[in-house]
This record gives C-alpha cells, structure tokens and sequence, in this order.
C-alpha cells in the first residue's frame, strides 16, 4: 500500500482492510460496497500462472484485486459502466501499486464484445446483479440499485459478452442466486458455454442455499461436477474454519 493513502480519499470514503498482501480497498459509506459474494467468486475462480483474466461489471475493483492477491494470473481487467464507481477502483489499484498489473475500463457490459478482442482472455468472472429490473424494492441510491437490480444489463447480456470474450476452452465465473439457477444454465448453453462445477453457499448448516457459484467452459463437455457446498458461518457472527482458511477471513 501507498504511503499517505488518505490522499486518495474523496468525501465519505474510507480504506477496508481486504486482509491479503496488505491490500486495502476504497469504499464509500453511502454507496454499495463489496459482500461475501465477491470473496466466494475470487476463492472458486480458478487462475492459472500467465492466464488474462476480465472481470465484468467489476464495481471498485475487489475481484480483480483479489484475483491478483490470490492467482499467478499475469493481467487483470475490470469493466464497469458507472463512472464515479471506476474512479474509485482506479483509486483502489493505485493504492495497492498494481497498476502494472490490474486496469479499470470505463464501458458497458452490453457491449464488452465491441471493447475487447474476441476470445482475448483466459477468464472472464463476473458478480452480476441478482434481481430482474422488474422484480423487488430498488433502493433509491442510484449505485445501489444498479449493483442489486438489472437495470443496466442482464443475466443474458452478461453471459453473451463472457461468451464472446473467453478463449474456447477458457472458463467463465458467475456468482448468482439458486433461484435462478435453470435460466442461467439455459443462457449458457446458448452461447456454448458448458456448465463444469457447481457449488452453493449456504449461510449456516440448516439453512437453504443464497447463492451459486459457476463454472463454465467455452466449448465443454456436457459433464457437470456439484461440489461439497460451502457453509459461510459455524453460528451468528462467527465464520466457519472454511470461510477462514480457504477465503482468508
């Protein structure tokens, strides 16, 4: 981390301390900030040594930056569409000098096809929002509702553009809600990418699955493996020895 990393605060904004490598992220109070989700997603991601790896719809930057804490990969990039939240990515990465390493692209999801060369990365992952624009109570805070609701893309933009910009034979990542599960199969297999690994994350041992992380090949066989699920805490406020030792909190 930078020396002096107040000086990249605006107003309202403090530094999170990500507990990896002595990395720290820009959040801002009245604005969405990163959740368990995005600390699942860059713990199942897998990144090989010398992979490229996008992030769609990056927010502040915590998956590319914890990408890039946790994998060998050799350039991370996060795309993301509201100008005011890129900017604090890019903060973020300048607080943590890995600007030789990670870049935030200004641009929409819907038309990362057109920004990147086809087939370009390795990885493409994304934490995309969970609600249908018309589904549910958006929050009147702009930045907020845009990261829950789909209001600027969908589960189907999302996919076609991974599908576009992932190598054939490079994976794709998503973190999603159970609920959704068959739609985001079928968008998958509409674009050709196979379904690989599941695994649901469960909030405690007795209660039903919140999420869904995903892994899908460009060009796969039709075999998909469900692994063990993964249980978030052991009781209220108190996280599992897996959460701990396998996501480093």
């Amino acid at each position: 981390m930078i020396e002096h990393p107040e000086s990249l605060l605006k107003d309202k904004e403090h530094i999170d301390d990500l507990e990896r490598n002595g990395y720290g992220i820009i959040q801002r109070k009245d604005g969405f900030c990163f959740g368990m989700d995005a600390v699942l997603l860059s713990g199942f991601a897998q990144v090989k040594e010398g992979e490229n790896v996008l992030d769609l719809g990056t927010g502040t930057g915590i998956i590319p930056i914890l990408l890039e804490a946790k994998t060998k990969g050799r350039r991370f990039t996060g795309l993301e569409i509201q100008e005011e939240v890129a900017d604090m990515a890019r903060r973020s990465v300048c607080l943590n000098q890995l600007e030789e390493k990670v870049e935030i692209v200004l641009g929409d999801i819907k038309e990362a096809g057109e920004l990147f060369p086809r087939s370009s990365f390795d990885v493409v992952t994304s934490n995309p929002p969970y609600i249908r624009d018309d589904h549910g109570l958006k929050n009147p805070e702009i930045r907020k509702a845009v990261s829950r609701h789909e209001i600027l893309c969908t589960l189907d933009d999302v996919v076609r553009e991974a599908a576009k910009l992932v190598k054939p034979g490079g994976r794709f990542y998503l973190v999603h809600r159970p609920q959704r599960l068959m739609e985001i199969i079928t968008a998958m297999k509409q674009v050709k990418l196979e379904p690989k690994r599941l695994k649901f994350v469960h909030p405690f041992i007795d209660r039903e699955a919140n999420m869904v992380l995903i892994e899908a090949v460009r060009g796969g066989g039709s075999m998909v493996k469900v692994e063990k699920p993964v249980i978030v805490f052991r009781k209220p406020g108190v996280y599992t020895e897996e959460i701990r030792e396998v996501y480093g909190y």
